[in-house]
C-alpha cells in the first residue's frame, strides 16, 4: 500500500516537473518583462527620480500631488474614462456585429471582408488619412464638403479646437479598434455547432435574432470574454492615436489620456517617479475594470 502510494506520488511529481520545465521559458520571460517592471514602477512611485541621479525616497508625496494638486490629471482621467467606456463598448459591439454579419458570407468573401476590417489595426501609422480628412484649412476634404453644402462659412480646425479634437480622436480609435477581439469573434462564430441551429428551429426559434441570443452568444463565452479583455486593454492604453492626430500634448490637454500624460512626464520632463505614480494609478484602474467586466460576463453566463 505504501509502495503504491509512493509510486503514485513520484509519478505525479515527474509529470508536474515536466510541465513546469516546459513552462519555464515563458514564466522567466513573463517575470522579467511583466512582473519586474510592475514591481519597479510601484517602488519608483514613492521616489523622486530624474534618471540622472539615484532615486530619492519621498513617501506618498507623488500620490498627494497627483490627487490634490494636479488639475491636469483630472482632465486626462476624465478623457481616459471616456475612451474606456465609449470606444471600448462601442468597438466591442461593432466588432461582434460585423463578425456576425461577415460569418454568413462564402469563405472567399468572408476572408476579404475580414481583411478589410482588420487591416487598419495592422497598417500601423495610417493616421495621415484622418489628419488629411480633418485638415483645418480650406483644402481639407471635410471642410470643403461642409462649406460646399453651406453648413459652415469658414474652415474648422478640427484637431486644434478643444471642442472637436476629442471627438475626432474617438472616431479614429473606433476605426482602428477591430483587432484581436474581432478575429476572436470570427473564429468563435466558425466554431459554433451548426446542428444547434437546426435543433433551435425545432424548439421554436423563428428568426436570426433569436438564434443570436439563444444559441450564438451562449456558444461563444470564451471568445466574448477574450474580446472584452482586449478591448479594455486597448481603450485604456490609447496614446499613439492621440499623438498623431491631436499633437503631443493636445491643445489644453483636451484629448490626452493618462497614457500620454505618462509619456509626457517620463520622456519629456524626465520625472520618472511621478510618471511611475501615474502608471500605478492606471494599472489599478485597468485591473479593477477588468475584474468588474469579467465578473459581469461570468454572471451573465451563469444566468
Amino acid at each position: 500500500m505504501i509502495n503504491s502510494t509512493n509510486l503514485k506520488e513520484k509519478s505525479r511529481y515527474e509529470e508536474t516537473k515536466s510541465s513546469y520545465l516546459m513552462m519555464a521559458p515563458f514564466l522567466i520571460l513573463f517575470c522579467i518583462f511583466t512582473i519586474l517592471p510592475i514591481l519597479s514602477a510601484i517602488g519608483l512611485s514613492f521616489t523622486s527620480f530624474d534618471m540622472l541621479q539615484p532615486p530619492r525616497f519621498i513617501g506618498l508625496s507623488n500620490y498627494t500631488r497627483l490627487l490634490l494638486d494636479d488639475r491636469i490629471f483630472l482632465q486626462v482621467l476624465k478623457n481616459t474614462l471616456i475612451f474606456a467606456f465609449v470606444t471600448g463598448p462601442l468597438s466591442y459591439a461593432l466588432s461582434f456585429l460585423l463578425a456576425w454579419m461577415i460569418n454568413e458570407y462564402r469563405p472567399f468573401a468572408r476572408s476579404i471582408w475580414t481583411l478589410v476590417f482588420y487591416a487598419p489595426s495592422l497598417a500601423g501609422s495610417v493616421f495621415f488619412v484622418w489628419t488629411l480628412i480633418f485638415s483645418g484649412d480650406y483644402y481639407g476634404p471635410l471642410n470643403g464638403v461642409l462649406m460646399w453644402l453651406g453648413w459652415i462659412k469658414e474652415p474648422i480646425d478640427w484637431t486644434g479646437n478643444t471642442d472637436y479634437v476629442l471627438k475626432v480622436v474617438l472616431l479614429v480609435q473606433v476605426w482602428l479598434s477591430f483587432g484581436a477581439g474581432f478575429l476572436a469573434f470570427i473564429a468563435g462564430l466558425q466554431g459554433v455547432d451548426r446542428s444547434l441551429y437546426e435543433a433551435g428551429r425545432i424548439d421554436g426559434i423563428r428568426n436570426r435574432w433569436q438564434e443570436l441570443w439563444y444559441i450564438t452568444i451562449p456558444s461563444m463565452k470564451p471568445q466574448l470574454l477574450f474580446g472584452a479583455v482586449m478591448q479594455i486593454a486597448s481603450s485604456f492604453s490609447v496614446s499613439e492615436v492621440i499623438k498623431a492626430v491631436a499633437g503631443f500634448p493636445s491643445r489644453g490637454y483636451a484629448a490626452d489620456t493618462i497614457g500620454t500624460y505618462i509619456i509626457d512626464y517620463g520622456t519629456v520632463r524626465f520625472e520618472m517617479g511621478y510618471a511611475c505614480t501615474l502608471s500605478v494609478v492606471l494599472f489599478v484602474i485597468m485591473l479593477l475594470t477588468n475584474k468588474a467586466i469579467t465578473k459581469l460576463l461570468k454572471g451573465a453566463d451563469d444566468d
